[in-house]
């Protein structure tokens, strides 16, 4: 690829050209993650996503949300969500702690500056707060694809606890454009989202 500024004139890309797309998912789960940590605007496509996050919550009337807490170059929603509970004291948010025997998660309630504690993955997790049951979850995607089909990490954590949740929440994926993955499909063991929402605003929302 040529390079702006050298001797024969040619111009360099601010950014790495995106590869194409594997079909692979263990390859596809790395190639996306790469790619998301090698944004260089990563910053600015995270405060739009907060502003479409807020307004979209403007359409619920839920009163608690199950979050998670970000790694690895994810969209951290718990911004927008504080926000939210300002807006009534009766809100609450909770992030996912994995149950060892069950492999699925249970959320406790977070708040700003409540004890943490690192889980078996080494990620923050509240250190006993109560116990809830979110209406809403909000799920991080590596990648997605049509009618809310989700490329997560591959653990299976979030399928199998919302194939055991009764009622279940309503499910919304969130993370970045890029992640769009036309081909994708959602095998046997997958849960659909329900809604996908990225920078660019609602990518899909399922019909009630």
């Amino acid at each position: 690829m040529p390079s702006a500024g050298s001797d024969n004139g040619a111009m360099t890309l601010p950014f790495p050209l995106p590869l194409e797309p594997s079909r692979d998912k263990a390859v596809l789960r790395r190639q996306l993650q790469a790619e998301r940590l090698a944004m260089i605007d990563r910053h600015q496509r995270a405060m739009h996503l907060q502003e479409v996050l807020r307004v979209w919550l403007l359409t619920r009337r839920d009163a608690s949300i199950g979050a998670y807490w970000a790694i690895k170059g994810e969209f951290d929603a718990l911004p927008a969500l504080y926000r939210w509970t300002e807006a009534d004291g009766a809100r609450r948010i909770g992030l996912p702690v994995i149950d060892r025997d069950t492999r699925q998660l249970r959320f406790h309630v977070w708040f700003p500056g409540c004890p943490m504690e690192e889980d078996a993955y080494g990620i923050p997790k509240p250190k006993g707060t109560e116990l809830f049951e979110p209406t809403l979850l909000l799920v991080p995607c590596v990648g997605y694809g049509p009618r809310g089909t989700r490329l997560g990490y591959g653990g299976g954590f979030y399928d199998r606890t919302l194939a055991a949740l009764q009622p279940r929440p309503f499910t919304v994926g969130v993370g970045y454009a890029h992640g769009f993955v036309p081909w994708l499909q959602a095998e046997a063991h997958d849960v659909p989202l329900d809604a996908m929402l990225t920078e660019d605003g609602v990518a899909w929302q399922r019909e009630d």
